[in-house]
């Protein structure tokens, strides 16, 4: 048998045959497990824009939090995420999203009560060079979009990233195409929001 022209074919279909079979087994038994991980994910990050992550990263903790404090709802034509404190909404991430260097960055940002200020910003996909424009992702460069007051902008220059007087985030040093790109889908997003939604 192992001499006929067919036993390789045939090995290799059912190698191939058991393989597939193992994989979608496993996939079936760990498809609730990443879809909650992946929720977790988003859970952390909308919890990190509102500055109210718990102690530990216990997703179940984070779960918890968020169950507690988040809220989705509708305003204008955007779904946001409301922050609910002592039954009040106290705060807003909306959704933002643009071309970066490599691929498209999305995330959320942050806006209180009024929508007079940045609370803070977070991003959900990005594929940036690491080391460089991936550097959006770390804290140093999120902490800057911390408190930044947007009262009286109606140019939709909310974000201003220059040497100049009058800047509210830095550059990423090296990665200057990557910032000026986040920059831009934060002002043309929340413009659209705040002022062609009528939002203020």
């Amino acid at each position: 048998m192992k001499n006929s022209f067919f036993y390789p074919i045939i090995y290799m279909v059912v190698i191939t045959i058991v393989f597939i079979a193992v994989l979608a087994s496993f996939n079936h038994i760990l498809a609730d497990t990443i879809a909650f991980n992946q929720e977790s994910e988003l859970r952390q990050k909308i919890l990190y824009i509102f500055d109210v992550l718990p102690e530990n990263d216990d997703a179940h903790e984070i779960k918890k939090v968020f169950d507690e404090k988040i809220r989705q709802k509708q305003i204008g034509d955007t779904t946001v995420y409301a922050l609910i404190e002592n039954n009040t909404e106290t705060a807003y991430a909306v959704p933002v999203n643009g071309p970066g260097l490599w691929g498209t960055i999305s995330g959320y940002v942050g806006l209180n009560k009024d929508f007079s200020k940045i609370i803070g910003i977070e991003f959900v996909t990005q594929s940036e060079t690491p080391g460089l424009g991936g550097r959006i992702s770390e804290y140093d460069y999120k902490n800057q979009f911390r408190n930044i007051s947007i009262q009286g902008v109606t140019d939709g220059n909310y974000i201003i990233s220059s040497p100049k007087e009058g800047s509210n985030v830095d550059a990423i040093t090296g990665a200057t195409l990557t910032s000026a790109a986040v920059v831009k889908l934060v002002n043309e997003d929340l413009y659209n929001f705040l002022e062609m939604q009528g939002v203020k």
